[in-house]
């Protein structure tokens, strides 16, 4: 008899521990609810490798993987939305989106009309310092630096802060693309002398492209951060911060980096 208490105590002890794991499993990643509607999260899929397309259609890249995990730990889903880079902050500001990811920079100028979250890339990491890299084509001897670009043809994405910084080199002769393949292609056809363009995107562009005979000129000059972009006062903004700084602990963040970019990832800021 005494024997079948301390069984049936046993089983009790058991069930209630099984249900505080579910409770607190629950509690930690938080299912969508089915009746709530999917935040639109718009990306330009022309930034290899944070967002592109497959030939199939599929939207991937180290953006698309983080927002989703984002989405998953924070409890909602998610519906992407195609959108041109140069048309992001226009959209946001009229809330016809409710974010947008796209390796955008957190600039003073943008937060005036929008929000960003905490910080989730730190852009330039390939070499000796951060920010931008020049991409010019290996018989270009005459771009060593900086000083180098005044006067040339230079080639940038529209919108983008590369765009910004190339306004300040002075003389230079500024071509827009909406892409970044379609300005390597310029480059390597003898129409511009050099592109302005994200340290990682350009090496990842040059490598995974097996684009010959352009060379990455390692005079980098700023140092950037991309935050998920919001509408001023979203909703959403706490969620996202938090489901950032879940996955930064949790692990998913680094796992995530490094399928990308096969380097530890740094250490980022709060804000």
């Amino acid at each position: 008899m005494v024997k079948l208490i301390n069984f049936k105590w046993q089983q009790l002890i058991l069930s209630l521990g099984c249900l505080l794991l579910i409770i607190g499993c629950q509690s930690l990643y938080p299912t969508t609810n089915p009746d709530a509607k999917p935040l639109k999260v718009a990306t330009d899929p022309t930034f290899v490798p944070f967002e592109f397309q497959t030939a199939d259609g599929k939207l991937e890249g180290f953006d698309i993987d983080l927002m989703n995990a984002i989405a998953k730990v924070a409890g909602f889903a998610i519906q992407f939305e195609s959108l041109p880079f140069d048309g992001m902050i226009s959209t946001l500001q009229a809330k016809r989106v409710d974010g947008a990811i796209s390796g955008i920079t957190i600039t003073a100028e943008r937060l005036k009309t929008i929000a960003f979250s905490r910080p989730y890339f730190k852009a330039g990491l390939a070499m000796s310092t951060t920010g931008y890299a020049y991409a010019v084509r290996e018989d270009n001897q005459n771009i060593k630096d900086f000083n180098s670009l005044k006067g040339k043809k230079i080639a940038v994405q529209i919108g983008s802060t590369g765009a910004d910084f190339a306004k300040t080199i002075s003389n230079a002769k500024i071509s827009t693309f909406n892409s970044g393949p379609e300005f390597f292609q310029d480059l390597l056809n003898g129409n511009v002398d050099a592109v302005v363009s994200d340290a990682f995107a350009t090496l990842y562009a040059i490598k995974n492209g097996k684009l010959k005979g352009i060379r990455v000129v390692a005079d980098l000059l700023t140092q950037e951060y991309y935050g998920i972009a919001m509408p001023k006062d979203s909703p959403h903004l706490d969620a996202i911060n938090k489901g950032i700084a879940t996955l930064l602990s949790n692990g998913t963040y680094k796992q995530i980096y490094q399928k990308w970019f096969d380097a530890e990832p740094p250490q980022l800021p709060d804000s």
